[in-house]
């Protein structure tokens, strides 16, 4: 297509805003991007193109939703807010009309949404709110499984935390959790400047691209609960944290060493496969 999308400035999204008498609300964690360039930038991170079909969770003012009509063959966008969702298509409509086909709005949260119109996503690529971003990512992968790729604009410390690997200090349950569904990390950081209203902390965009899970004959909930359980007391050892997941020290201690791990370790030190093992031990 020619017609490229026009894409929103800071002065666009506040008569947007003020016309709709919108104010940006902490309940729902809304900081909308309005800066162009970063959009693009979101975008080109993400790797989507003509063969993808993508979801954006929170598309508020639809800064990103423009961009991402450009480049993908469609776009759902998931918006919990009932006027911004009756706006958005208005917003295509005068911005991008020769793509208004490619969208099909959910009005709904996302934390509720269990099934999504055809096509099916290939991609998540969203400015989420920072309240409810691990979540939403972890959710979604487990719901959707044909997207493939992530690429999310959330704040720097949870894109950190995501991204962290065994042994950092920000290392943690997101962490593993996140490395069960996909390899995970940091694609780039972005400051405060570009948001309305600005945050008090900058961003970060994290990538994750889907893989297989760890081979593991326990099932990916029995996992998650071994995991939980293991950073509930972060400064105990495996064996004292797990004993109220195994049942008793002493059984902890048993399925730490059938997985082939120090019964003295601390949970911060294991990756996803570690766990994995430990849970497939406990039978």
């Amino acid at each position: 297509m020619t017609d490229e999308p026009r894409l929103l400035g800071a002065t666009e999204i506040r008569e947007i805003a003020g016309r709709l008498g919108i104010r940006p609300t902490k309940q729902w964690g809304q900081n909308f991007v309005i800066d162009a360039n970063t959009v693009r930038k979101i975008v080109r991170l993400s790797g989507v193109g003509p063969q993808d079909s993508v979801v954006e969770v929170g598309p508020g003012l639809g800064s990103l939703t423009l961009a991402l009509l450009g480049a993908a063959a469609h776009v759902t966008a998931v918006e919990v807010d009932p006027a911004l969702a009756a706006e958005l298509p208005q917003t295509v409509q005068r911005h991008a009309p020769a793509y208004a086909d490619r969208l099909a709005l959910v009005t709904a949260d996302a934390m509720t949404v269990t099934s999504l119109p055809d096509p099916q996503p290939t991609a998540l690529v969203a400015n989420l709110p920072y309240n409810v971003s691990v979540p939403v990512v972890l959710s979604f992968l487990e719901r959707f499984p044909t997207i493939e790729r992530v690429l999310v604009m959330v704040q720097l410390e949870v894109a950190e935390r995501l991204a962290a690997t065994p042994g950092s200090k920000v290392y943690g349950v997101p962490s593993v959790k996140a490395a069960w569904y996909a390899d995970v990390r940091l694609a780039d950081r972005v400051g405060r400047h570009v948001f309305w209203p600005a945050p008090n902390v900058d961003s970060g965009l994290v990538s994750l691209v889907r893989r297989d899970p760890p081979e593991t004959t326990a099932t990916r909930q029995e996992v998650f609960a071994c995991i939980d359980a293991a950073f509930a007391q972060r400064r105990k050892t495996l064996r004292a944290a797990l004993a109220g997941w195994a049942g008793s020290a002493t059984a902890a201690e048993e399925a730490l060493n059938a997985a082939g791990i120090d019964p003295r370790t601390r949970g911060e030190r294991l990756g996803v496969s570690d766990f994995a093992r430990i849970a497939a031990a406990r039978g």
